[in-house]
């Protein structure tokens, strides 16, 4: 990997969505920006608040890649269909800056960041926090969002590697 690259981590939620914005440069990351949209009223206003304020962000930001969590089953269908929803105007909030997506589930996120996929939100608050050097409180969805940020890094850098091991066989 060479140059700098600003992954854009999105927890989609219909009525808080956090975002998370890490620049990483080599093995070294950092946190640009992190915060959540919070939404209110009939659903369908909510999803454009989230469309909206996600193209917001992208033009302010211009990352080069998305990572998002991808949606779980809950044991209410009509709460998952909203997530799925919501997630949806988030990536569409993207779609006008033609950048990679990138999905990851939440087991994954929490193992890269955590090492437990089965880790609670106070540890992925905490790790995420110890990684990037953060002090003071971070929201839970925006700790999500950075850390699906921090698993794409990861992820990245893995295959990165991988690659160079291919063109050296």
């Amino acid at each position: 990997m060479s140059g700098r690259v600003r992954i854009l981590g999105i927890d989609p939620g219909s009525r808080i969505t956090g975002y998370g914005l890490v620049d990483l440069d080599g093995s070294s990351a950092v946190a640009v920006d992190w915060g959540s949209i919070r939404t209110s009223g009939e659903h369908t206003a909510r999803l454009k608040s989230i469309f909206e304020a996600l193209g917001g962000i992208v033009r302010e930001f211009s990352p080069d890649e998305v990572a998002v969590e991808r949606v779980f089953m809950h044991r209410n269908a009509d709460s998952a269909l909203k997530l799925g929803q919501a997630r949806a105007a988030a990536l569409c909030g993207t779609f006008a800056a033609d950048i990679p997506i990138y999905e990851y589930s939440p087991r994954h996120i929490k193992k890269a960041v955590v090492g437990r996929g089965a880790a609670e939100k106070a540890q992925v608050q905490l790790m995420v926090r110890t990684i990037l050097g953060l002090r003071g409180e971070i929201e839970a969805d925006a700790a999500d969002a950075l850390a699906a940020a921090l698993c794409h890094a990861y992820e990245r850098g893995t295959k990165s590697v991988l690659d160079r091991l291919a063109e050296t066989s």
